[in-house]
């Protein structure tokens, strides 16, 4: 069998690939090469569109909008049985009235081999997955693991070109998931077969994958190796995702030289002066120094011994968090110095800074936009013009302009949005459905009832999935004529 290192051609492109359900759009704008022999992960939340991007490659789902390629072939709408891909899912769909052998030869006696040739290929198949001499035994009878290690068996005697795996680990003890980690990675290794596996589990995704495809909200955040992934993250979602970080709004001093946390900082990243930025800084690449030696400064709050290492939190003057992971012990209270290097800092373009939404002026005067409706200042519309009335205004030139139904463009700043549990008329209300810690706050997006997002920034700790009303300030609200 030829190895892995040794191919480099697509096995499986996805191209422009949409899937909508009910007018709901669960996967948009997916762009995907894999190559033969590789181990792809696709990784995220719940609800971010991985397990039906994989349904879509194995036929059980087809595209609402672009091309799915097999070797080149568009097989886009192809039944799942006219394809060489097998499935394993996280419920392993074995077969309990059957035994280890009769299962996993399930899928060859279809075919109607000859008994010598099934039996062989059982044989070989169940010493791959190092359960050799389980022929016999019912399917009840086995641990989590031994089941699950069926079920790869079923799904690889078969030879397809692809395995998709669905979550395989999710059923397993902790333990267990690493020990099937490790397994996993050395039968593919053994097999040379292309492997798709999704997960939300992201040590699972660096520990296994050739390459992780980050999703979130049905669209690809980053696609790169595991290292890539980890220690270049494109946006604050992947840094935030991927492992523990340190996240900060800051702003480039100068090119190479960026302002985070009350200082500034040598980095790496050549960024023209002025420009917003989110920084990352991994906590186990802050160095604990006396305080007189320090690029920042700060207050221990606490000091939790993880086994490995001690989880520090540091609490700067200007009220930013930082975390920090290192062996060395220090106590509640204790002032601290902390130094990062230019290499540990990574510097990513700012996430939403302006919310920016399409409406329309109401009889009452007021903006609708998001599924809300906002009071406003309606002589934004005409330069110079004053309100003459609930919807109408006089420009510079003495002319009354009734603004009834007129399109406007509304932008909203991040920093001028704030949450409540209470539901009011006219507020724009809907779900969290995301949230990320940037040092000293939080920063939101909340998906209102007609599909659209806010950006928002609040102090205080909401969950995912709380439904919420919008508040917004007449004087914040920038309109501007379509």
């Amino acid at each position: 069998m030829a190895r892995r290192g040794t191919m480099n051609q697509n096995i499986i492109e996805l191209k422009n690939i949409k899937k909508v359900f009910d007018d709901t759009v669960v996967v948009e704008d997916f762009n995907l090469e894999v190559k033969k022999g590789e181990f792809v992960t696709f990784l995220g939340p719940s609800g971010c569109g991985k397990t039906t991007t994989l349904r879509m490659i194995a036929g059980f789902e087809f595209p609402t909008e672009g091309q799915i390629l097999l070797n080149g072939e568009d097989i886009s709408h192809l039944p799942p049985n006219l394809r060489p891909i097998n499935t394993v899912f996280q419920r392993y769909a074995l077969f309990p009235h059957m035994n280890v052998y009769d299962n996993v030869a399930f899928g060859l006696n279809l075919k109607h081999l000859p008994k010598s040739v099934i039996s062989e290929k059982v044989r070989r198949v169940l010493e791959v997955v190092d359960l050799e001499g389980f022929e016999n035994r019912k399917i009840s009878t086995l641990s989590g693991g031994q089941q699950q290690r069926i079920a790869i068996a079923r799904a690889i005697v078969n030879e397809p070109d692809i395995l998709l795996l669905d979550e395989p680990l999710g059923a397993l003890d902790l333990k267990m998931r690493k020990e099937m980690q490790l397994e996993l990675k050395s039968m593919h290794e053994q097999l040379g077969i292309t492997f798709i596996y999704v997960t939300h589990d992201q040590e699972e995704a660096l520990t296994m994958s050739d390459k992780v495809v980050v999703m979130s909200d049905g669209m690809i955040q980053q696609i790169g190796t595991p290292e890539e992934i980890y220690n270049e993250p494109k946006n604050a979602f992947v840094a935030d995702f991927i492992g523990e970080s340190n996240i900060f709004e800051g702003k480039m001093a100068a090119s190479m030289t960026v302002s985070f946390c009350g200082a500034e900082f040598p980095c790496v990243d050549n960024v023209p002066k002025d420009t917003r930025v989110d920084v990352v800084v991994r906590p186990e690449d802050v160095i604990i120094t006396t305080p007189e030696h320090g690029q920042i400064s700060g207050v221990v709050d606490s000091a939790v011994f993880k086994g490995m290492y001690y989880e520090i939190t540091a609490i700067l003057p200007d009220e930013n968090e930082v975390v920090i992971q290192t062996t060395r012990n220090v106590q509640p209270g204790e002032e601290i110095g902390m130094r990062i290097g230019p290499d540990e800092i990574h510097v990513m373009p700012a996430g939403v800074l302006m919310n920016v939404f399409d409406g329309t002026i109401t009889k009452d005067g007021r903006a609708a936009f998001a599924g809300g409706e906002y009071e406003c200042d309606l002589t934004q519309l005409y330069e110079g013009s004053v309100q003459s009335g609930p919807c109408s205004v006089i420009t510079a030139g003495g002319e009354e302009i009734d603004l009834e139904g007129t399109y406007v463009t509304v932008e909203v700043p991040v920093k001028a949005v704030s949450m409540s549990d209470e539901q009011r008329e006219y507020r724009a209300d809907g779900n969290i459905i995301s949230f990320i810690y940037k040092g000293n706050h939080y920063n939101y997006t909340v998906r209102t009832a007609t599909e659209e997002d806010f950006v928002l920034d609040e102090d205080d700790l909401w969950n995912e999935g709380d439904h919420v009303s919008l508040m917004i300030p007449k004087e914040q609200i920038v309109l501007k004529r379509k």
